[in-house]
């Protein structure tokens, strides 16, 4: 194998794969290094929604000016708080180059479709059932071979060790897609390879990145970049010791990573190599249903039932985006493990989108689930005051006849009630009244980390003193957010790594 490229991309997530691609079609011989033996990182656990303003795809669903109105909706999101202000030059940049990313990608055969999901804040700008698309569906065997076996199987199968399905959506549609179309342009991927160090080299302007050092099963090995080296490998998620350090709520064992992955060791090597790092973004959370094992599952669409903190009382709207809701979460440590509390009209399973939900049985004889006749069964199950349970529930479900949470607003946002189909005067507000009833413990999971490299609008890494290391480029999780601490909407992270992936790769293009 050849150890010296035009482009070493490190990493295979959708920002990752979407810089290779478009290096490659550019005339850049170019590498991608991931440290599994599977590609897509937690890309291929996600939907694939990518929110990129503007583009074809957008118009051809008939949704009308949506760059003007996305920079509305932007401008009125990104406010600044905790020392964290946005940088207009990268949110104007971002959305000058969302629809010319769509159109280079759609350019070389990725087909994507309008997504309906709704935006995360009512803001002026919003769009309604939001702005977001997606890769259309693929089967395995219209791929490559040697790609249809790569792409990580879905969260569900993944983790306990099984095998993808013949038709790939979402995140996997969207890695199968981008990664069938670099090999079919002649990149080349290289799995089993973790990146700990950069190489520089130093000449007369002063030091420059020039390659990888990466960990194999066979020992160190060397990967040389004429150009540059992008760095697309995702956080420190999957990194206790760095979690701490850094300040960030949540566990290494509750993120959504692929397990054994995401420990941060891309983002130290472009520390050593001179960049500045932005630690402020901290996490992309939600609730995490927590199972038998202690790992968490990325949960959202609450369609009845309440969630309540180690005192028994609700703490926020369960309808919030998920984002919103881990973040409501963080705020206090008597919500860290939270129980959610939900009756037997689903027939005992959980009234929510858990990826993976697991079996019910496993959790009830884990005791990560609970089951009672009454709420003060419940409460005592669950060891929180059985007055105030019972209260709780008293409460909700007198919103749920009047159809107005007095308390946190559930069901009044377009968010709050896509999920559901109550049948009551809000489709969002259904009573907890049917027994036997349950509560499913909840912790604090995320889609990754935030923290990471400082870039500027063409994904170069910047020093501290906010010069550009030579050679050096991040992108999504590896590099400090352009949304701060804010999740706009749906395929934001996605959406974000793919239009500064492509910017890197025309500065590397020159």
């Amino acid at each position: 194998m050849s150890n010296e490229y035009d482009v070493v991309v490190v990493g295979s997530g959708g920002g990752a794969l979407t810089g290779a691609l478009l290096a490659q079609r550019a005339g850049l011989r170019t590498v991608v290094l991931e440290r599994t033996d599977r590609i897509g990182g937690t890309s291929a656990y996600s939907g694939g929604a990518c929110w990129l303003p503007g583009s074809a795809v957008q118009q051809r669903a008939g949704i009308a000016d949506s760059t003007e109105s996305a920079r509305t909706y932007l401008d009125a999101v990104l406010a600044p708080v905790d020392g964290w202000s946005p940088d207009p030059v990268k949110v104007e940049t971002f959305l000058a180059q969302s629809p010319r990313v769509v159109a280079a990608l759609e350019e070389a055969g990725i087909d994507f479709e309008w997504l309906p999901f709704p935006e995360y804040y009512d803001a002026p700008g919003r769009c309604p059932m939001g702005r977001s698309i997606q890769p259309t569906s693929i089967k395995r065997d219209q791929l490559p071979p040697e790609v249809a076996a790569l792409v990580r199987p879905p969260v569900e199968r993944d983790r306990v060790g099984g095998e993808g399905r013949g038709t790939l959506s979402g995140g996997q549609a969207l890695i199968a897609r981008l990664a069938a179309t670099f090999v079919g342009a002649g990149g080349t991927i290289r799995t089993g390879h973790c990146v700990r160090d950069l190489m520089t080299q130093t000449d007369a302007t002063g030091d420059h990145v020039v390659g990888v050092w990466a960990t194999t099963e066979t020992g160190p090995v060397e990967v040389r970049a004429r150009r540059g080296v992008l760095l697309g490998s995702g956080g420190f998620e999957g990194s206790e010791s760095r979690r701490h350090a850094h300040g960030t709520p949540g566990r290494a064992a509750w993120t959504m990573a692929p397990r054994g992955t995401n420990t941060g060791e891309p983002i130290s090597a472009a520390i050593n190599a001179g960049a500045a790092v932005d630690w402020t973004g901290l996490g992309w959370f939600c609730p995490g249903l927590e199972h038998p094992d202690g790992a968490g599952s990325f949960t959202l669409g609450f369609r009845s039932g309440v969630m309540v903190d180690a005192h028994g009382r609700r703490y926020a709207n369960e309808s919030l985006p998920y984002d919103r809701f881990g973040r409501e979460m963080a705020k206090d440590p008597a919500r860290v493990p939270s129980w959610f509390v939900f009756d037997s009209r689903e027939g005992g399973r959980l009234p929510g989108i858990a990826m993976p939900e697991g079996d019910p049985a496993d959790h009830l004889a884990a005791g990560t689930w609970v089951r009672a006749e009454s709420v003060e069964g419940i409460a005592a199950a669950i060891g929180v005051p059985a007055e105030e349970l019972e209260a709780t529930v008293e409460r909700w479900n007198g919103f749920c006849a009047t159809g107005v949470d007095e308390d946190f607003g559930r069901g009044a946002d377009e968010y709050d009630t896509f999920f559901t189909y109550g049948e009551g005067p809000n489709k969002a507000l259904t009573p907890v009244d049917q027994g036997p009833f349950f509560a499913a413990r909840f912790v604090l999971s995320d889609l990754g980390t935030k923290g990471g490299v400082v870039t500027d609008e063409h994904g170069r890494a910047l020093r501290p003193d906010g010069t550009a290391v030579p050679g050096l480029y991040a992108v999504g999780n590896t590099a400090a957010p352009m949304t701060g601490p804010y999740y706009p909407g749906p395929g934001a992270p996605l959406g974000t790594a793919m239009v500064f992936a492509s910017l890197a790769v025309a500065d590397l293009v020159g």
